[in-house]
């Protein structure tokens, strides 16, 4: 898998949790800029099948990715099997049509479902409901393209002992809106807001045993791939030193494969963490 991350035009919404923004322009790019970005990156990546164009943002944002540069985008990833770009489900629509008519390749939509608990999933100044995300979903089905789900493994608001129960939930919503992938992604801190909610008591990284249990469930619902974001985990969550490095090999492989592989046993923890 490649990954280009491209810089453009901050997101226009403003999630509680998102930390993306630091890696965003104020302004929108030049038509151009986005096709040199991704050469730039392609000449210094390794071959890969697949290629994600991802942007802090929504692909189809035309003040993030202008639709005049489609098909140069569309001409640098003719060597892909699949292309895969992100967008927020308010923008799903005509412009994934004309973006997926000048692929050669398949193209998938990552879209953030975050939680399906409501009232949380408002609380995230997300700006949409579980009916706007099945109806974005609905419609990239309808027109032959994938659908990836990003879903937040104990997001701010969320009780600890009921983050387990509400990332299973979202998965099974996932699923059942036509997800052929699901990325579980430990709820992290770093952009300022959630440090204030962490104060207040109102947010705290979710335990590794809680990220295991759920991939775990997804991976046994055999219903599509389920993958961990793994990246910065060691430094986001606050585990036992000794038996860390292994846990986060064994949810590695558990990427890799789809198979839930034996748990780590540790003298030092026991399991207790």
């Amino acid at each position: 898998m490649a990954t280009v991350f491209l810089t453009n035009c901050e997101c226009p919404w403003r999630c509680v949790m998102c930390d993306l923004w630091r890696n965003t322009l104020t302004e929108s790019v030049p038509a151009g800029a986005i096709p040199e970005q991704i050469d730039y990156a392609l000449v210094r990546l390794a071959p890969a099948r697949q290629i994600k164009l991802y942007n802090s943002g929504s692909f189809f944002d035309r003040r993030a990715i202008p639709a005049e540069d489609y098909s140069a985008i569309a001409n640098r990833v003719l060597s892909f099997e699949r292309t895969i770009v992100e967008s927020h489900p308010a923008l799903i629509g005509n412009a994934c049509l004309t973006f997926r008519d000048m692929l050669s390749n398949q193209l998938e939509v990552a879209m953030g479902l975050e939680t399906v608990h409501p009232e949380i999933l408002d609380r995230l100044n997300k700006r949409m409901t579980l009916d706007d995300f099945s109806a974005a979903a609905e419609f990239l089905r309808s027109s032959a393209i994938d659908l990836r789900v990003f879903i937040l493994v104990q997001p701010p608001f969320m009780p600890p002992a009921e983050s387990l129960h509400w990332a299973q939930r979202s998965l099974d919503f996932a699923f059942d809106c036509g997800a052929t992938a699901a990325t579980l992604i430990p709820t992290r801190g770093g952009n300022g807001a959630m440090e204030i909610l962490a104060g207040h008591g109102d947010f705290a990284p979710p335990p590794l045993k809680t990220v295991e249990a759920a991939a775990e469930y997804g991976i046994e619902l055999r219903r599509g791939r389920v993958l961990v974001d793994l990246w910065d985990l060691p430094a986001s969550t606050e585990e036992c030193a000794e038996c860390l490095s292994q846990r986060v090999a064994r949810l590695r492989e558990m990427n890799l494969t789809q198979r839930i592989q034996p748990r780590t046993g540790c003298t030092h923890c026991e399991g207790r963490d």
